[in-house]
């Protein structure tokens, strides 16, 4: 809890809140992060679950709702370059002019994590992050001063939900946090665009 009350100083008003706070207490969630709880949120692309992403047990909960099974990894998500490079162990300059440049929210998968739990990790240990362009992700992440798990809102054999009424009962009932920020959006969202370095070290676009 002392981050939390540590990092209220950072906050430069409320009145840069209010978009959320007005109908969240953005600290209560992040304290529900922090104990290892689940949260619904929305993301810079669609409606997520979401726990600490250093916290195994919660990240077990997590698999266990989504019923996904182990291997598959999850979506990491930070608030800033300079909180990336802390899990990364080089910083390839390409991804991070790519980073720099590109428009549309951008999952990177980097073969040599560092200080993630494995339960994040794919089978072949990589690790896909991505750096959160939502105010409310990269404010709820600067908060817990702690990565975050970004998974789809549903199970993990199931189609993505492009608003927040497309969330199934199973998920919202599961969680122990729904945030009520954007849950009015019609518009619908798209996942982000994942890409990687292969072995011959160019870059190649997974989804698009």
């Amino acid at each position: 809890m002392a981050a939390l009350f540590t990092l209220k100083e950072t906050i430069k008003s409320a009145k840069e809140l209010d978009m959320f706070l007005s109908r969240d207490d953005i600290y209560q969630i992040a304290k529900v992060v922090l104990d290892g709880g689940l949260i619904c949120y929305p993301t810079d692309t669609i409606w997520g679950v979401g726990c600490d992403a250093l916290n195994p047990e919660a990240i077990a909960r997590l698999s266990a709702l989504r019923e996904q099974p182990p291997g598959q990894g999850y979506i990491v998500l930070v608030d800033s370059l300079e909180t990336l490079k802390q899990y990364v162990r080089r910083m390839n300059p390409r991804v991070e002019t790519l980073l720099a440049y590109h428009q549309r929210p951008l999952t990177v998968i980097y073969p040599d994590p560092v200080g993630l739990t494995k339960a994040v990790m794919a089978a072949d240990g990589s690790a896909a992050i991505r750096i959160a362009t939502d105010e409310f992700c990269q404010e709820l992440i600067r908060l817990v001063q702690r990565p975050i798990v970004s998974a789809a809102a549903c199970k993990a054999n199931e189609p993505y939900p492009p608003t927040f009424g497309a969330i199934s009962s199973h998920i919202l009932t599961g969680v122990d946090y729904v945030v009520k920020y954007r849950q009015e959006v019609r518009e619908p969202h798209q996942p982000s665009t994942i890409a990687r370095l292969n072995r011959f070290n160019e870059l190649e676009f997974l989804r698009e």
